[in-house]
């Protein structure tokens, strides 16, 4: 079975030189439809160097064409001018949250021969939700001419003995290269590079976990294809580099594309069983809609489900009123996956009718609270510890199932290759 992970040559300032709490900015998929967070991130900036100068905030998409001109400019200035090259580094991760956990995590180079993000896909790296086609040509805009890659990508291991992470944990296992408060309610992040001792150590544990036997314990099926990482967050961003690689090598040909630095992606890997990670259903508001046509059709598409997926329950809010639609009879595993037939179907038979997507009960409350034309629709929580069975039997779950963590604590630009 080929490696699909790997040390990599990591870029980073000199944080004596320079602020790394300037320097650092949450992912840009975050705070899209809130401009004014990113003007204050503009503002704690200024004009210090900063991973904010080379990358899009998703808020400004209608600006792509020229941004990312400026943005490639001023990778190159950055490169020769204020990056340093940590060589064949990993490194080990401590996030603190808002909320005082911890997240550990390992940053390392995946190869994307070995990721494939389509449904039903047997690779070693898998998306765990439906990519959409549509939000990649973008991304690949960005990354094409650019000389540096910025990542915000976080793969998931599931490791339940805690084998591979967790054992860096409290001991001294290389140099601290930084320690800082994050930007904006961030947290804190503390990054020590991996000695080569713990680097061997975290390989082993890595392959043991995709071993027959580990396969078995865990699934209770010992044939399913090994999956070692399934991306958490950033499906589209690791879509994006792959598709970026797939132009690399049609244009120079496989043999040299597979010396390329474009078949390699940096990405920060977590156990999907530590504690601070939390995942959120997110929740389901159809507007423009009339109410009750909206449930009667809910209640008749569940009537003429006839699958053995078993029982499930779909929860609505409309204004003061709340209740239940259920089926004895579900086609699809998960009820958020009968719910997003319904909700595509629905709309495609009424131009009108508008769906969003909303993290928390009380938040989904607020934005149906008075709107006759509204309709919340909520779903049973996914356990995490589900995930991994999940994807290996059945594949990808539906767009929008679950959210990892606050928009905060998203994986913040550091570090580049």
């Amino acid at each position: 079975m080929s490696k699909c992970y790997f040390s990599a040559d990591i870029l980073l300032p000199d944080f004596k030189k320079y602020d790394p709490s300037r320097w650092s900015v949450v992912a840009c998929d975050q705070f899209t439809s809130e401009p004014e967070y990113w003007q204050r991130a503009e503002k704690i900036v200024g004009d210090a160097p900063s991973t904010l100068n080379m990358i899009l905030p998703e808020v400004y998409l209608d600006e792509a064409e020229e941004r990312i001109l400026q943005i490639n400019a001023r990778m190159r200035e950055y490169e020769s001018g204020i990056l340093t090259e940590l060589p064949d580094s990993m490194i080990y991760i401590e996030r603190t949250q808002s909320d005082g956990t911890v997240r550990h995590g390992i940053l390392m180079a995946i190869d994307l021969e070995c990721y494939d993000y389509r449904r039903g896909a047997d690779s070693l790296i898998r998306a765990t939700e439906a990519t959409v086609i549509e939000r990649i040509p973008p991304r690949v805009a960005i990354r094409e001419n650019a000389p540096l890659e910025l990542p915000h990508v976080m793969l998931l291991i599931d490791d339940p003995e805690r084998t591979v992470i967790e054992p860096l944990c409290g001991v001294d296992c290389g140099e601290v290269i930084y320690d800082f408060e994050l930007m904006l309610d961030g947290g804190r992040i503390k990054g020590t590079r991996i000695s080569e001792e713990y680097k061997r150590d975290i390989s082993s544990a890595l392959d043991a976990l995709i071993t027959p036997e580990s396969i078995e314990n865990k699934y209770g099926l010992r044939e399913l294809s090994p999956l070692m990482f399934a991306v958490g967050d950033g499906n589209h961003s690791l879509a994006s580099a792959k598709a970026t690689y797939e132009k690399v090598k049609e244009a120079i040909g496989e043999n040299a594309a597979a010396l390329h630095p474009a078949r390699y992606a940096l990405v920060e890997v977590v156990n999907i069983h530590d504690d601070a990670l939390k995942f959120e259903p997110i929740y389901r508001i159809m507007t423009d809609i009339d109410r009750d046509d909206v449930l009667d059709s809910l209640g008749e598409y569940v009537k003429g489900l006839h699958g053995d997926a078993g029982k499930q329950s779909i929860n609505y809010i409309c204004g003061d009123s709340e209740g239940s639609i259920e089926t004895d009879a579900a086609e699809q595993q998960l009820t958020v996956g009968t719910l997003q037939n319904f909700i595509d179907s629905y709309i495609a038979l009424h131009s009108d009718a508008k769906v969003d997507y909303i993290h928390g009960e009380a938040e989904l409350k607020a934005f149906v609270d008075g709107d006759d034309t509204a309709v919340g629709i909520l779903f049973p929580s996914l356990e995490k510890t589900e995930l991994f069975r999940y994807v290996s039997n059945v594949g990808c779950f539906p767009k929008k199932t679950f959210s990892i963590g606050e928009a905060r604590e998203k994986r913040y630009y550091l570090e580049g290759r």
